[in-house]
């Protein structure tokens, strides 16, 4: 296919099922294994010590992630979630930045659905960043609850269902697997 020109795909991993970072994670490996320049950031992740954190430094300056967020949100209250939401919207100008930089070939908004979701980013904003994409830009959206308007601007959706998960069974998050 070198003889074709890229055409720059937006793509959305969703679904209450485990595996959206970790299947955009995938990909990001095998663009960096094609040469291309990878950014990854995360709207929501922030301060846990993620095994992806170690294997990006290890990839070189050409596989790049920023954790921006604050963590989880659950439970939060109303001064936290002015934090998560200013780190969202902190995550937003960072990618409405390096969208238009020219810089990489891939990015990833890793749980950004999460962020429209918790109302911490409005989608109207994150659909303006899907406009302003050039021709050649990948772009992929992870998190759970893609709403229609995504969906429909996406050239793939690929919705994960969670069939079983180990943590019905009391099972703890596995580092490596999970984290």
């Amino acid at each position: 296919m070198s003889d074709t020109k890229r055409k720059g795909l937006i793509l959305v991993n969703t679904g209450n099922g485990k595996g959206k970072t970790t299947a955009a994670l995938g990909m990001a490996l095998r663009a960096w294994g094609q040469g291309m320049k990878v950014l990854i950031l995360q709207f929501i992740k922030g301060g846990w010590k993620y095994g992806e954190l170690k294997a990006a430094k290890k990839l070189g300056p050409n596989f790049e992630i920023r954790q921006m967020g604050e963590g989880f949100i659950k439970g939060a209250d109303d001064r936290s979630l002015d934090e998560h939401r200013h780190a969202a919207q902190q995550a937003l100008e960072a990618a409405r930045i390096e969208v238009s930089s020219g810089r990489y070939d891939l990015i990833i908004l890793d749980e950004v659905l999460y962020a429209i979701h918790y109302g911490l980013l409005g989608l109207e904003n994150v659909l303006d960043l899907l406009g302003q994409k050039p021709e050649n830009l990948h772009l992929v959206l992870t998190g759970r609850n893609a709403p229609p308007e995504i969906i429909e601007r996406a050239d793939l959706v690929t919705e994960m269902c969670e069939v079983k998960h180990p943590f019905t069974r009391g099972i703890a998050a596995q580092k490596g697997i999970e984290y």
